[in-house]
């Protein structure tokens, strides 16, 4: 073989290795293992016999577990390298499933377990999409974020949709869907052995945690005018789609709440993750104005809720879960565009971990919701949750006017 030949054969090996193909896998995994819980609250009401304040102090933990994980990841990665960061999420997340399955009759060790969970995805969400990022050197902006939120969705969704099939139909409903995740993390820690670093640690870099988790100068009118608006939304509208609304009929579903509850999670992600892909050429419709169109569909999402509350209906929830999926999917999409476009090499990966801080505030909803309905009914309460998302589509259209990229 020439000498040519062996330059391109080990150039072409090279960008293999580089691929981002090789991080997804771990990525998507520990998503999975993040939202896999979620359709499994139910069950655990009615097997366990948990309280609600007990299952919400379940996600507290969960959310206590994100917090640190995305605002340190990022800085962290920059000095260990993105690869080695991810590889520690995805054991965290085995782990968790792990602490899960052998503590379901312990309502410390499933809040310790979901700490740990909590931890896992926010390293993967923060480190992962910025890898995966960095891997797709053959694509275009758009595409790098869509590659990235695409991941995670399928994570998300899938981990819902199995584990509360699992747990709806299967035998051990509260050790196998922790085991069938516990088997395929294994696969992907396997994946990740050829994958390529894209980041190399200098020397010094151990003092830049604070530096990193800052918003750039250049960026910082568009953050606070289009992002931070934005933010909370990309999965507040989850949160209202696969728990708030299979709980406004949770009468009528009576012993089938966990399967409507996966069902509606399905519902929600899948058609994220359908809208993704043409979220570049609604913004290219639109001039720009995607995350406007997702916030308009998520109110639409809200009125819908709006209506459930009174009728009660199954069928217009589902409805409503997949218009809450497609603002979802569009707004995820556009918020990481708008951060990889304001980020330089150094601050990308912690802006990605103060952007997911931003959004997971939206799954604050359910039980902002819930302490609220003692006081307001639900139909009101979704109402005024309507016109507040409204409001932060004027905001985010006024400074999108503005301050054009």
């Amino acid at each position: 073989m020439r000498a040519a030949d062996v330059t391109n054969v080990r150039a072409a090996g090279a960008r293999r290795l580089r691929s981002w193909r090789w991080s997804a896998p771990a990525v998507a995994m520990t998503a999975w293992g993040g939202n896999h819980f979620s359709p499994l609250l139910l069950m655990y009401r009615r097997v366990e016999g948990y309280s609600s304040v007990q299952v919400d102090l379940f996600f507290a933990f969960y959310v206590l577990g994100l917090i640190p994980g995305f605002l340190v990841a990022g800085p962290f990665s920059d000095e260990h390298g993105r690869k080695r960061l991810v590889t520690v999420a995805l054991l965290l997340g085995i782990l968790g499933s792990v602490v899960l399955a052998f503590g379901g009759s312990s309502a410390v060790l499933l809040c310790l377990g979901r700490f740990v969970s909590g931890l896992s995805v926010a390293v993967a969400m923060v480190v992962g999409t910025s890898w995966i990022k960095e891997l797709s050197t053959d694509a275009e902006p758009a595409t790098r974020a869509r590659r990235a939120s695409l991941t995670l969705t399928a994570g998300f969704g899938l981990g819902a949709g199995v584990s509360g099939a699992l747990a709806q139909w299967g035998p051990a409903p509260t050790l196998l869907p922790y085991a069938v995740h516990i088997a395929l993390s294994l696969v992907a820690l396997a994946l990740l052995v050829p994958a390529g670093e894209t980041r190399v640690p200098v020397d010094g870099q151990s003092r830049r945690l604070l530096a990193d988790l800052r918003i750039p100068d250049r960026g910082r009118h568009r953050f606070f005018g289009v992002v931070l608006p934005m933010a909370p939304w990309v999965f507040g509208a989850p949160a209202l789609a696969f728990v708030v609304g299979p709980a406004l009929i949770s009468r009528e579903l009576g012993a089938d709440q966990v399967g409507f509850a996966t069902l509606a999670a399905v519902v929600a992600l899948a058609s994220g993750a359908a809208v993704q892909p043409l979220v570049p050429a609604i913004g290219r419709l639109t001039g720009g104005r995607q995350a406007v169109v997702g916030l308009v569909v998520l109110a639409i999402g809200c009125v819908l809720l709006t209506v459930v509350a009174r009728l009660g209906s199954a069928p217009l929830a589902a409805v409503a879960a997949g218009l809450l999926g497609i603002a979802y999917g569009i707004c995820i999409v556009a918020g990481l565009v708008e951060v990889q476009a304001m980020a330089d090499p150094h601050s990308l990966a912690g802006l990605t971990g103060i952007y997911y801080s931003l959004t997971y505030l939206g799954f604050a909803l359910p039980v902002v919701l819930a302490a609220l309905s003692h006081l307001v009914g639900y139909p009101y309460l979704l109402a005024g949750l309507t016109l507040v998302c409204l409001l932060c589509a004027v905001v985010v259209a006024r400074n999108l006017r503005v301050d054009r990229p």
